[in-house]
């Protein structure tokens, strides 16, 4: 049996959260490569935060993006379904935070 014993995370987070993500990340231990990134409902500019790390500072990696990466609310007007004419009052739309993914690595060199 082979057990993994690091881990690639890839966190994909607000544009704005990068700086504070990775300072935090590096706290921890654990380097990041930072990709730029779009999409989502907003269709804003994201980061993707490459992340390798050994399996026993994955809690520790997790706890400091939550604190980095702070979901938030932002007022956005929105168009009316079938209509080109904006809302006249803004919606309020949850952003922020981070969404992570965990992927065992099977392999993995420095060269």
């Amino acid at each position: 049996m082979n057990t993994t014993t690091h881990l690639l995370l890839v966190a994909v987070i607000q544009d704005q959260d990068v700086e504070p993500a990775t300072k935090a990340l590096q706290v921890v231990g654990a380097s990041s490569t930072y990709l730029a990134s779009a999409g989502g409902f907003l269709g804003r500019r994201n980061a993707t935060l490459l992340i390798g790390l050994p399996v026993e500072k994955k809690d520790k990696a997790l706890k400091a993006l939550q604190e980095a990466c702070r979901q938030r609310i932002e007022y956005m007007t929105l168009p009316l379904e079938g209509s080109a004419m904006p809302m006249p009052a803004p919606v309020p739309v949850t952003v922020g935070g981070a969404t992570v993914f965990a992927l065992p690595v099977e392999r993995f060199e420095q060269i």
